[in-house]
């Protein structure tokens, strides 16, 4: 009797585990993950796996050939690590000063192997071909690994007709998957405003022209995109995270930087806000008779998932944890380069998830204490292993429909 995907995985557990520590002793930043790509191909080397490397300098695909004829699916894992100092008590911390993945890229990388393994041992009954695709960069945005990838030729030789990809959520226990039909998460833009005034004297404002009161209201203006541009009942955020301007307490500044970020769903919002955006601070700023440079960064699209994909993967993931495994969730404005394949190709992102036993200890994404469940990553390797090889029946089936 063939093994099923879960006894497969079952068998390395340990060292999924393992490489996950591996991974997250030894961090590193988007660009620079030359020794995580090194040990990437070190594992498809032990477990047999075909691959080709050099991918936006360090990505790797891995490829799985099944010895029947058939389709492509494609399974994407992210591998770069964030300019965090690390603050938990893990004896396999980081031990990269100022660098740590507080993202769950090290989970997403050991669980894609683990998969990778799973579906090599049973190849022999795979209509069609596999790829994993290992991608650095994704904390990059808004430039991001995944376009480039593409771009140096990553699919030239197999072109996958769906693409998955999967993220540690920690506000999900562990049995539970979050699969939305449509939207997942959101586009991602950034920008920096430079208002320029003129400086003096505190104690002779009609000498200057005070930058800081410029860009005060920028922000407040910035305000009323959302409440008064948007509608209602579609979704957008405007942030600005950072001010930074002044010298001292009796000197009127002559500069201010304002950074933050847009986030939305639907492109006919984004470019609303976008166009918006540029008018009020254009304007506002002239009303005050100063000076403005603005840099806007469009980021990464909004992460919308493929209904049918969608669908198949929550009836695996069911297989592999059970009818109640995939409850209903909202989306984020959170960004994922993901969305970058999702452009090109159907598919779906998934949300593993990953909560720690002491769910009041949890620290959510990019938070330098933040700690993922373990016991999760033999699941979520033996789900993307299903999902592939159900995709890849579905695609048969479709394929000798027609």
């Amino acid at each position: 009797m063939v093994a099923t995907f879960q006894e497969i995985i079952k068998s390395i557990e340990n060292d999924i585990i393992g490489f996950r520590r591996y991974l997250h002793q030894n961090p590193e930043l988007s660009t620079q993950e030359w020794n995580t790509s090194r040990f990437i191909q070190d594992q498809l080397k032990e477990y047999g796996i075909p691959f080709k490397a050099g991918y936006a300098n360090t990505g790797v695909l891995g490829i799985i050939e099944g010895q029947q004829t058939g389709k492509t699916v494609a399974l994407r894992a992210d591998i770069d690590a964030l300019p965090i100092t690390e603050q938990t008590d893990h004896d396999f911390r980081s031990q990269t000063d100022g660098v740590m993945h507080a993202c769950g890229h090290d989970a997403h990388t050991a669980m894609l192997l683990g998969a990778g393994y799973a579906l090599n041992q049973r190849k022999s009954e795979l209509a069609g071909t596999v790829l994993l695709v290992f991608q650095p960069a994704e904390e990059n945005s808004p430039t991001g690994g995944a376009a480039q990838m593409m771009e140096d030729g990553v699919f030239d030789e197999y072109e996958p007709d769906v693409i998955y990809g999967q993220h540690v959520w920690p506000s999900l226990p562990v049995g539970e998957v979050g699969i939305r039909d449509q939207e997942m998460m959101g586009a991602s833009d950034r920008f920096t405003i430079t208002v320029k005034g003129k400086g003096g004297h505190a104690s002779m404002p009609q000498d200057g022209n005070d930058a800081i009161i410029i860009a005060n209201q920028i922000i407040t203006s910035l305000q009323t995109i959302v409440s008064r541009n948007v509608n209602p009942i579609e979704s957008a955020v405007v942030t600005v995270g950072s001010i930074h301007g002044g010298y001292a307490h009796n000197v009127i500044a002559d500069k201010v930087t304002l950074e933050g970020t847009v986030r939305t769903y639907q492109p006919s919002v984004k470019e609303k806000v976008k166009q918006r955006f540029h008018s009020i601070v254009e304007n506002v700023t002239e009303a005050f008779e100063g000076e403005v440079d603005i840099t806007y960064l469009d980021g990464y699209p909004a992460t919308i998932n493929t209904p049918k994909w969608a669908e198949v993967a929550r009836n695996s993931t069911q297989k592999i944890l059970g009818p109640d495994s995939t409850p209903t969730v909202d989306p984020v404005l959170a960004g994922e380069d993901f969305s970058r394949f999702l452009h090109r190709y159907p598919g779906a992102f998934i949300w593993l998830g990953t909560q720690i036993d002491s769910k009041e200890d949890q620290m959510g994404l990019h938070n330098p204490g933040f700690m993922l469940n373990e016991k999760a990553l033999s699941s979520g390797s033996a789900m993307l292993a299903q999902v592939a090889s159900d995709t890849l029946v579905h695609l048969q089936e479709g394929e000798t429909s027609e």
